[in-house]
């Protein structure tokens, strides 16, 4: 007696196609791995799982380092518009002189010093930001009286923003406002002259400068 084949059951093999794809996924699971975490995000979820069970200390220590990182991340970004150093020049590397709850007294002082080797010239950019000091600046901008007393010394201005410039034999020193809230000094040595300075100062981004520093 023979009996007839069983019917082939149907939907019993995955399509070739989707076999393909969860293959493909799989594989590129194993060559990414998983999305790195925010740190930032991670702190500011611990702390606010420390809150919630009545652990302060851990919270706020939790809270500090999420507001650090941060602060290094605007640091590092205000960093790089420093301008690149002119033709012939080098440039040392850019350095943020006060951060954390100094700066709430002296406000953020960023540095970059550029050289000339073939003459020994130099120029040492500062850009200080939100210090109560620039107050005084600002006052002492606004009344050319004060600076009669250096002949060396007189107004400055560039894009409309209001400056001091200072020239000497062997040395030239350019102090300029923007704003209420920011001040760009540009200090020449060994032959840096009132050009040079402005060459650097123009290649400044002051818009970009002022909304990293300011906003």
């Amino acid at each position: 007696m023979q009996t007839e084949p069983l019917p082939r059951r149907r939907g019993t093999r995955r399509p070739r196609r989707r076999q393909t794809g969860i293959l493909w996924l799989a594989t590129l699971n194993l060559l990414v791995g998983p999305v790195a975490a925010d740190p930032i995000i991670d702190q500011i979820e611990a702390a606010r799982r420390a809150y919630q069970a009545g652990d302060n200390a851990v919270a706020i220590q939790a809270l500090n380092f999420a507001v650090a990182a941060i602060e290094a991340q605007q640091t590092e970004a205000q960093l790089a518009l420093f301008p690149d150093p002119l033709p012939g020049w080098s440039a040392d590397t850019a350095q943020a002189e006060m951060a954390g709850l100094a700066a709430m007294l002296t406000g953020k002082v960023l540095r970059r010093t550029y050289r000339y080797g073939a003459t020994g010239a130099e120029v040492q950019i500062t850009i200080s930001a939100n210090s109560p000091f620039l107050g005084v600046m600002s006052s002492l901008m606004q009344m050319p009286m004060l600076l009669q007393a250096d002949p060396s010394t007189s107004l400055y201005s560039f894009g409309g923003h209001r400056g001091i410039l200072k020239q000497e034999a062997d040395s030239s020193e350019l102090s300029l406002m923007v704003g209420s809230n920011l001040l760009l000094q540009l200090k020449g040595s060994g032959g840096a002259d009132k050009d040079i300075l402005e060459a650097y100062l123009q290649a400044i981004d002051i818009p970009a400068l002022e909304a990293a520093l300011t906003k």
